[in-house]
This record gives structure tokens, sequence and C-alpha cells, in this order.
């Protein structure tokens, strides 16, 4: 019995195999195959679409979606893939999307962390410009914004950047006033740590979580965001390949050639609820007390 001890201490101890920790996350796997399907076709949309999403060919156009192995989901009105299309638009909402994003998380929580930790006339200030942000629809400010500064892809990514950056700061202000006042914190005061190392040390690695979880919830409706100024016409120049330009595209013949909106609006669609399920899942790992009651 004695020389057994070992061996179960030792198997006791051995590492959790990644297998069973991929087993144990519950991934969404349909939802990452999706999103891995729209990054794909957005790095090698070049390789992947089989035409230039550009390029007229009035003799094929409104060709119905299935009618020919050279254009699977059909043409439009004058004639352009709208498979190439589609497969270039997703480049196009990642090329708009992530870096609008990155300006509007980074911008947020240095608001949030700052307005937190500072208090007093700082947390004021900082938060009635963030409450007026809010107080406006996300689509009517960007309206404004692009009506003033001209359609293109930059003023769309700071129209967005401009709406989405105010709801960052109010969630990690919430998280960093929760955290503010324990020990840790009070102990690197006490201790003489300046303010800037003690929001960089530990104030921010506590908010990760929330800020990883916001983030997969807003792609979606930032998504939707850029969509709608396609749509209306104050996004893209006309003709490019993004989804929310086709849908408007397609609105013109939805009795003669219903695939030119229905192809792109099923796309954004399927789009938007992968990127929820995915920060629903995420919430759902990151947050002990959840992960537990799923067990």
């Amino acid at each position: 019995m004695a020389a057994e001890n070992p061996t179960l201490v030792l198997d006791e101890r051995a590492p959790v195999s990644l297998v069973q920790r991929v087993k144990d996350a519950r991934l969404p796997w349909v939802t990452i195959v999706i999103l891995l399907i729209i990054v794909f076709c957005a790095a090698f949309a070049n390789l992947v679409a089989p035409h230039d999403p550009r390029a007229n060919d009035v003799r094929n156009k409104l060709q119905p979606p299935f009618a020919s192995s050279e254009h699977i989901l059909g043409t439009d009105r004058l004639g352009k893939d709208m498979l190439s299309r589609l497969i270039y638009g997703a480049r196009t909402m990642l090329q708009v999307t992530a870096p609008s994003m990155v300006v509007a998380i980074l911008a947020g929580t240095i608001v949030g962390l700052v307005s937190g930790y500072s208090g007093r006339w700082a947390d004021s200030v900082l938060m009635r410009i963030t409450d007026a942000v809010l107080g406006f629809p996300s689509i009517l400010v960007a309206l404004l914004i692009v009506t003033y500064l001209g359609t293109g892809v930059w003023n769309v990514m700071i129209a967005i950047a401009a709406t989405q950056w105010a709801r960052f700061a109010r969630m990690i202000r919430g998280e960093v006033l929760a955290i503010r006042d324990r020990d840790f914190v009070v102990l690197a005061q006490i201790y003489g740590v300046s303010p800037g190392m003690i929001v960089w040390r530990h104030l921010f690695p506590n908010v990760i979580n929330t800020l990883m979880v916001l983030t997969s919830v807003s792609v979606g409706q930032v998504i939707l965001l850029e969509a709608s100024l396609s749509f209306l016409g104050l996004g893209l120049a006309p003709g490019d390949p993004a989804w929310g330009i086709l849908v408007a595209e397609g609105r013109e013949f939805l009795t003669q050639a219903w695939w030119i909106a229905l192809f792109p609006g099923l796309v954004i669609t399927v789009v938007v609820m992968a990127f929820n399920f995915f920060g629903d899942w995420l919430r759902d790992y990151l947050d002990p007390r959840l992960r537990r009651a799923g067990r």
C-alpha cells in the first residue's frame, strides 16, 4: 500500500488536459465556426471571391441564384457577382468595425478608469459628458457626424467611435467604483503608490473581464450601425462591396430580384447573432457563479 500512495498523489496532481479544458468550457462551436468563416473571408477575399466585386457584366444582370455555376448566388442589376460582393463585404465590415472599436474601447476605458478612481469634480464632469452622449440615439449622432464630415471609411469610423466610447466609459466606471475601496487598493495608497500605477496595476486588470464581454456584445451593434449608415447612403461610397449598400441596392428589386437584398440581410443577421451568442457565452464563462450554476 505504501508503494501505491505516491502514484495516487501524482495522479491527483496531474494537470488537466487541453481536451478536458475545452470540454469544460462548453465552447459555442457553431458561433465560433461562423466567426472564423467571416474572418477568413475578410482576410483572403481576393483569393476566395470568384469574381471582381466591382466588375460589371450587363449581359448577366439580375441572374437568379443557383442558375449557373459561374454566379452561384446570382448577380445584381449591373451583373456584379453577389457571392463576391458578400465576401468582400466581410472585409469592408472588419476594416470599419475593428479600428473604430479599438478607438472606442481605449477612449471609454481611460475615461471610465479616471472617472471612477478620481471621483469628485472629475467624475462629475466626465460622467455628465458620458450621459449626454448616451442620451442621444447612436444612429442619430452618427448621422450628424457623417453628414458634417462627409461619406467615406474614415468618417464612418469616427462616427462609430464617437457613439460607442460612452458605453464602455459608463460600465468601466461602475466596476472601478466597486473595486477602489478594497483592501489591496487602500494598502497601495497607504504605501504611497502613485495613482497612475494603482490604476494600471490594480484597477485595470480587474475590469478586463467586463471589458471583454462588453466588447463582444457591442461588435454586433457596431455592425448594424455601419450597415445602417451605408443603407441610408451616408456610409461608404455607392457601389462599394458593403453589406448595407447591397441591401439598399436590392430594395428597388424586392419582387423582381429578391436575392439582392435577402442574402446580405441574412449575412448581417447571422453575424450579429453570432457575436451576441459569443458574448453571452463569454459572460457566463468569465463569471464563476454562473459557471458553477451551469454545472
